[in-house]
């Protein structure tokens, strides 16, 4: 199904003010105030590893233990990503060298 231009510029523009919306509502709520409430600084400490611990059980979830490579290539990755994090305390390398090492993983030594 083809959607028209007017439709693609709706859709567009409908995301662009949803997006503004969300960026500039912290600075609307907050900005004039020298304390932040204690409840968003409580959210900003604990939302960031609950949310990290969610996608990696999503991600984790539909690993067959029972079938060859039997999740060994999740496993190696999820290693590399924790032992690179620790090692450099850097987000972009952990992910990246993560991703890398799954895809090199599932292409050459567990293809089938």
């Amino acid at each position: 199904m083809a959607i028209g231009v007017w439709d693609a510029i709706a859709i567009f523009a409908v995301i662009a003010v949803v997006t503004w919306i969300t960026r500039a509502l912290p600075f609307a709520l907050f900005g004039n105030k020298k304390a932040v409430p204690k409840l968003i600084s409580y959210l900003g400490k604990v939302l960031p590893g609950a949310i990290m611990a969610t996608l990696v059980i999503y991600c984790l979830r539909l690993i067959d233990l029972t079938e060859f490579p039997f999740g060994l290539a999740e496993l190696l990755s999820v290693i590399v990503v924790a032992a690179i994090h620790i090692w450099k305390r850097n987000i972009f390398w952990s992910i990246s060298s993560g991703t890398l090492c799954y895809m090199i993983l599932i292409r050459t030594v567990f293809a089938l």
